[in-house]
């Protein structure tokens, strides 16, 4: 509930609105920010042209979609902070239509069958899907933990992730500061990293004090070589 991370909200409820959002919004965050959305649209004179529904979570299973689940654990911050990991569902094999055509199954409904793991029949044979469609395909994992300590907490939710976004206030010189102020050395937030078993580390939420962050990145990278610094606008694909 740091000013940095909440007081965009107003602006982007006004920026949605006059944009011409109809459909509902919903916001979820730790406890308090039920509090301070409505505090914030009672103070300026302004409700917003679509519903905007607020929930306030814990951690665990926080959302979930048709192709996804996000999950919260608590942060080392001094103060209540969630940390979040995006999971995508898990996608089905590649589906081979060259084999479907060698074993006779006709273009069409059964291959939509056999593309959702289910078994076919033609005439008097059965068709397992394993024999058209390869083994299914993992989902990206995205786990986001800033303005925390290194912790355990956090080493658990990001287990496994394709890309750990974590922050890296402070150098190593600087460990006292960074635990005095519930933040992460660069090479603390590669020791997670490491830990959880991440592929790739981004760092951000970097003091200012750094105007060149090869210190950072240099500092992370003998700990984790898979790491880079976040940068605005700067997007990344991952495979």
């Amino acid at each position: 509930m740091h000013a940095d991370h909440i007081l965009g909200i107003p602006g982007l409820l006004h920026s949605m609105s006059f944009m011409g959002r109809s459909r509902e919004l919903e916001i979820r965050g730790p406890p308090g920010i039920r509090k301070f959305v409505e505090c914030t649209m009672d103070t300026v004179k302004f409700r917003p042209m679509f519903p905007v529904r607020t929930v306030e979570v814990h951690a665990g299973t926080v959302a979930r979609g048709s192709s996804y689940t996000i999950k919260a654990a608590w942060a080392d911050h001094g103060m209540p902070c969630l940390s979040y990991a995006l999971m995508e569902n898990d996608k089905p094999g590649r589906f081979h239509p060259a084999k479907a055509k060698r074993l006779g199954i006709p273009k069409g409904p059964l291959w939509k069958t056999l593309q959702m793991g289910k078994p076919v029949k033609i005439g008097r044979r059965r068709i397992d899907a394993s024999e058209i469609v390869g083994p299914s395909r993992k989902g990206l994992k995205i786990t986001y933990a800033v303005d925390t300590r290194p912790c355990v907490r956090v080493i658990e939710l990001a287990s496994g992730s394709d890309l750990l976004v974590h922050d890296g206030m402070f150098a190593s010189d600087a460990f006292e500061r960074a635990r005095e102020y519930g933040h992460s050395t660069a090479a603390g937030a590669a020791t997670v990293a490491k830990r959880s078993r991440s592929k790739n580390l981004a760092l951000t939420h970097l003091s200012a004090i750094y105007e060149d962050t090869e210190q950072l990145l240099a500092e992370a990278k003998k700990i984790f070589p898979r790491t880079f610094v976040a940068r605005d606008l700067e997007s990344l694909e991952l495979p």
